[in-house]
């Protein structure tokens, strides 16, 4: 099956990008959903899943940067498994340099400096490492960008960086001016408003922009969040859906049929 792609500089980037989160046990709907999801996605089942995105067109990955995820991409490529990887920092390390050590070594075609990481530098006038990041992971010739929750953040990388694209969050859920990482259980909240933000923001970047956290993690009907996502589209822009298959077997082609007949009535 062919899905429309998109570039981020040389490297060609399905539309419909594969999330991880719930490979990982990031629900963002509670601690009980949270492990529900960890204890439904061995190891098998990752390989499965990344077997049948591939089947249904998917050509890339969007996941986290730590050995769990790395070694699951090792033993699936190892096994034939093509699937591009777009590595996200861990910002639970602490150290930004590290994590981009880590998804180098491992693999990855493109790597970003985590949401959550990017809202709390920002928050707490940190930013001076992140030029430095970015450098780091174009020397070592991945692809570079920036994810955020906070709008802010893109203005802010707008004018001050040279990234190759950027992940942004339809939803500022959490306050993240405390901690980076997000905690299992932690208050969240979904605001239509946020999503209205963040697309107008988008219109001013220039460089592909992937839309990410455009269910409001499970809360907005797919078909509506496929919709508002398509108008909001650019030429050049891609989407990043998790799937968790335990709800529906076949969420990856519902998903992919949804997305793609939004496309086309656009």
């Amino acid at each position: 099956m062919a899905l429309s792609s998109i570039q981020i500089g040389n490297l060609q980037v399905s539309r419909f990008i594969l999330g991880g989160n719930p490979f990982s046990g990031f629900s963002h709907q509670g601690s009980d959903r949270d492990q529900e999801m960890i204890r439904y996605y061995t190891a098998e089942r990752i390989q499965q899943t990344f077997r049948h995105a591939e089947d249904m067109g998917i050509n890339t990955f969007l996941g986290r940067g730590d050995q769990h995820i790395i070694r699951m991409l090792r033993e699936y490529r190892d096994n034939g498994g093509t699937l591009q990887w777009i590595g996200q920092t861990c910002p639970e390390m602490k150290n930004i340099r590290r994590s981009i050590e880590d998804i180098i070594t491992g693999g990855a075609q493109a790597c970003f400096i985590h949401g959550g990481q990017m809202d709390f530098l920002l928050s707490n006038k940190e930013l001076d490492e992140v030029p430095l990041a970015i450098n780091m992971i174009k020397e070592a010739g991945l692809k570079a960008g920036v994810a955020g929750h906070n709008p802010q953040v893109h203005q802010w990388a707008e004018k001050n960086l040279d990234v190759d694209f950027y992940m942004c969050s339809y939803y500022n859920s959490s306050h993240r001016d405390e901690h980076a990482e997000h905690i299992s259980g932690m208050p969240e909240w979904f605001k239509p408003e946020d999503r209205d933000i963040m697309v107008n923001i988008i219109r001013t970047l220039h460089k592909p922009v992937i839309h990410y956290k455009i269910m409001a993690a499970g809360r907005n009907d797919p078909a509506e969040a496929f919709r508002f996502t398509a108008h909001h589209l650019r030429a050049n822009d891609a989407v990043c859906v998790g799937i968790y298959s335990n709800d529906k077997p076949d969420m990856i082609g519902e998903n992919i049929r949804l997305f793609e007949e939004c496309l086309i009535h656009e």
